[in-house]
């Protein structure tokens, strides 16, 4: 394994199965023969599937359909008008908008299966009126993996390779047993949504045994991995749609309590998500004079601190961050369009800043483990506040 051969040995193992010394790479003519011959064979198989399956759509298109979208990986065309939208104002845990999108589009994506680590419920990830899978009913697609979330993981990653789209639900923090798993995802390219929830000090009282910190930036270091963490119901429902046009693996980040639906969310979110980054609220002048950046749900605090800098004289612009890697992938230009060159930035983030330094000139993070306490006591420790957000902008303004 760590000790190849030598080219003096590769001579002398080729001379002893009788394969030409001098030649690098070579065929042998049984071989080739052998191949063609399965080739010929499989195109007249090939031939009577086709047209199997042409009569069988002749017949009834529908389950046809549903076939095709699951070998694809995909919804059946048109699966995407089944998504839900929210009204802004309303308060919905985004955990809570996951399970809503997942029941919505069941029937429009018919590979859809998974369920929770003896969590589903808290997690967000039911299908709620399909049958469960079990030993009597093999067509079931609401699975309870039990509390085993690594194997839970491994199991998905199998799944998505046989014409089914996985997901599995556990809390945010509880990613560290699946971290194997995910990286085999990752790896292979293999069509997996992640659902992780309870996604930050919010948790409250579970205390920092439950809280995740390092999780983000741990998980946002490994290739081929997206992370989408959404502000609100509308951006989970858009997180959901990236996945499922996009190949290989998405981790969808929610949170425990319930955010607000935040304004422009319904019409922006659809493309902005999948930009990775996009501007939620924009500045009243030509050029904002600080960019507040938030993910999750740090973005509502960052909305209501624009609202207290404005009142101030201080022209902000807040952005929505859903994803790094997506925001990454854009072109400089695009990029700069959302975070203008020379404007300082503040991000604000319920996890390590780690990493921050990428994007923003300052960041609001936690940098230690978390605390035992109701999630707004926790989250308002550890200076997740409007006050907090308005007096690090003004300092970047005053600072520039």
């Amino acid at each position: 394994h760590g000790s190849p051969l030598g080219a003096d040995e590769v001579r002398v193992v080729k001379e002893l199965i009788g394969l030409p010394a001098d030649e690098s790479f070579t065929v042998p003519d049984e071989v080739l023969a052998a191949y063609r011959a399965a080739g010929s064979r499989g195109a007249a198989d090939r031939a009577a599937w086709t047209e199997r399956r042409d009569a069988a759509r002749r017949e009834d298109a529908v389950r046809v359909d549903a076939l095709e979208a699951c070998t694809a990986g995909r919804g059946i065309p048109g699966w995407d008008a089944a998504l839900p939208s929210w009204s802004a104002g309303e308060s919905v845990a985004t955990r809570n908008a996951c399970a809503k999108v997942l029941g919505a589009i069941a029937e429009r994506v018919p590979g859809l299966v998974g369920g929770g680590a003896d969590l589903t419920g808290n997690t967000g990830t039911s299908l709620p009126g399909l049958p469960a899978l079990s030993r009597g009913a093999l067509g079931g697609r609401q699975l309870y993996f039990g509390v085993r979330e690594h194997a839970m993981g491994s199991v998905m990653v199998g799944m998505a390779e046989g014409g089914l789209i996985p997901f599995g639900g556990t809390f945010f923090v509880f990613s560290d047993y699946m971290r194997p798993a995910v990286r085999v995802a990752a790896l292979s390219r293999s069509k997996v949504a992640f659902v992780w929830s309870h996604d930050s000090i919010a948790v409250g009282e579970d205390g920092p045994t439950h809280q995740p910190v390092e999780h983000l930036a741990a998980l946002r270091a490994m290739p081929g991995l997206r992370i989408i963490r959404p502000a609100d119901a509308n951006e989970t429902a858009a997180a959901w749609r990236v996945h499922l046009e996009a190949e290989g693996p998405t981790a969808i980040v929610l949170s425990r309590q319930n955010l607000p639906v935040l304004a422009g969310t319904d019409v922006l979110a659809r493309v902005g998500v999948a930009a990775g980054a996009y501007v939620l609220v924009p500045e009243r002048g030509p050029t904002p004079e600080v960019v507040l950046i938030g993910t999750g749900s740090e973005v509502s605090l960052c909305v209501e601190a624009h609202g207290v800098l404005a009142a101030a004289g201080v022209d902000a612009r807040v952005v929505s961050m859903p994803s790094w890697d997506l925001f990454a992938a854009r072109s400089a230009a695009e990029r700069s369009e959302v975070l203008p060159a020379g404007v300082p930035r503040l991000a604000v983030e319920a996890g390590t800043t780690f990493g921050w330094d990428r994007w923003a000139d300052d960041a609001i993070g936690i940098d230690t483990f978390g605390a035992s306490a109701p999630g707004a006591v926790a989250l308002e420790r550890f200076g997740f506040t409007v006050d907090a957000v308005v007096a690090r902008a003004t300092a970047l303004v005053g600072g520039r």
